[in-house]
């Protein structure tokens, strides 16, 4: 199950992704005067309603992707179909947290010229980075010039977690997205290039100040509900920039596995349903290729994840 945020003022209202590529809008095709009726607008409050309201929209869904005769054309006449082309928001536009992992695929720390760390290293990521698919990347007149891309497949949380093991850590997991992790490098010889710590240090935290700018954490298209207690799954993420591939790896690389990742930073976190954490990014970032290669106004960049989708951006100007 495949599940979206519509555009919709305020704030978005909870679809699903049918396998026919329409998307089904849940709040017009619950069946009134049922556990259906309780099910909210947002997929975070969904998250929060547990496995009960997990199930509740998974029966929406699926009468909807099995509907015909009375069926479909109560559907229809509601209005619960709608197009492929509908304008979606990040299917999760409102995390409480965004927990943004680096230095995570070796294959980047050496292009990086990093050496591996012994545990999961990350930074907190603000809320209103956030944007959806879809929408513009907006090059930040003070940092233009060094704006990279870094594709990631990303977590979120569905149930409370906090000083989990790597076993409980995975049950903690609902499902998975798509995180483009912009980053603008301005600040990255500042980080790896000084001798002293306190200098390195300073840099570091500049280096992740150029990954906060407004837009500079696309989201989406769907959030992949993950069934049971499977694994997390070996996939295939590729970063195209004018189609153009730029990076290629398989999930399945990482150094740290997704409940390791996740339970290293729930030591200090207490993820509640709907945070994000991504995994990292791998090789073939535009810093690390030689010459440097930078997104521009008029460019579009995409991250692909196997199973997951498209996640689709155009660079803009600010």
């Amino acid at each position: 199950m495949k599940l979206v945020t519509i555009d919709s003022p305020p704030s978005g209202r909870i679809g699903a992704l049918l396998a026919s590529g329409e998307i089904l809008d849940i709040a017009r095709a619950r069946h009134a005067g049922t556990i259906e009726a309780w099910i909210p607008l947002s997929v975070r409050e969904v998250l929060c309603g547990g496995a009960a309201g997990m199930d509740a929209v998974r029966r929406v869904v699926d009468r909807a992707e099995q509907s015909n005769g009375t069926e479909r054309e109560r559907l229809v006449e509601a209005g619960a179909f709608l197009p492929a082309s509908t304008r979606l928001l990040a299917p999760i536009p409102d995390p409480g947290m965004i927990v943004s992992t680096g230095m995570a695929y070796r294959s980047h720390l050496a292009e990086m010229k990093t050496a591996a760390p012994k545990n999961p290293s990350g930074f907190i990521k603000v809320r209103e980075a956030i944007t959806g698919p879809g929408a513009p990347i907006i090059l930040p007149p003070q940092a233009a010039d060094m704006v990279d891309f870094e594709g990631e497949f990303s977590c979120v949380i569905g149930a409370p977690c906090h000083n989990a093991t790597p076993e409980e850590a995975m049950r903690c997991v609902a499902g998975y997205t798509i995180i483009n992790d912009v980053s603008a490098r301005d600040w990255v010889e500042a980080a790896i290039t000084p001798k002293e710590p306190q200098a390195a240090a300073a840099g570091w935290r500049l280096n992740h100040l150029g990954k906060q700018f407004p837009t500079f954490s696309p989201m989406g298209p769907v959030m992949l509900v993950r069934e049971g207690d499977a694994a997390a799954p070996d996939l295939q993420l590729t970063t195209r920039l004018n189609g153009k591939v730029m990076q290629s790896a398989r999930t399945g690389d990482l150094i740290f596995s997704v409940g390791e990742t996740i339970a290293w930073f729930s030591r200090w976190y207490r993820f509640m349903p709907g945070d994000i954490v991504t995994t990292g990014s791998p090789d073939g970032v535009g810093y690390a290729r030689n010459p440097k290669v930078f997104m521009k106004h008029g460019d579009v960049v995409e991250v692909e994840v196997e199973g997951i989708g498209v996640l689709s951006n155009p660079i803009r100007r600010a």
